[in-house]
C-alpha cells in the first residue's frame, strides 16, 4: 500500500485533511450519500478520502473541496508566498553587504 511508503508527517497531514473534509461535510449537511453522488465515487471512495487515504485520486480531491467550496486554499497550497522553506533559503542567499561599485569616468 502506498501508505507504508509515506513519511509519517505527510500521512498525519492527509488524516487530517480527510477529518477536516468529513467535517465540512456534515457542517454543509451533507450525507455521505449524497457526497459521494456529486463526485461520482463510491461511498467506499467517499469513506477512504475522509480517513486520508492516499491511494484516493488526487481529482477525486480536488473535485471534494471544490464542492465543499475550499479550493482557493487548494490552489495556493504551494503558492511561493507560502513556502516558507523556499522564503527561508532565499534570505539565506542574501549578501551580508552590498559594496559599492566605482564609477568608470
Amino acid at each position: 500500500m502506498a501508505g507504508k511508503t509515506l513519511p509519517i508527517p505527510a500521512v498525519r497531514a492527509l488524516q487530517k485533511l480527510g477529518r477536516d473534509l468529513a467535517l465540512a461535510r456534515r457542517k454543509r449537511r451533507l450525507s455521505t450519500a449524497d457526497m459521494a453522488s456529486r463526485l461520482f465515487v463510491s461511498r467506499d471512495t467517499l469513506w477512504r478520502l475522509e480517513r486520508g487515504d492516499p491511494t484516493v485520486a488526487i481529482g477525486t480531491l480536488a473535485t471534494a473541496v471544490f464542492l465543499l467550496q475550499c479550493h482557493e486554499r487548494l490552489a495556493d497550497l504551494a503558492a511561493p508566498a507560502n513556502d516558507l522553506v523556499g522564503l527561508q533559503q532565499e534570505e539565506a542567499r542574501l549578501p551580508q553587504r552590498i559594496r559599492r561599485i566605482p564609477r568608470r569616468a
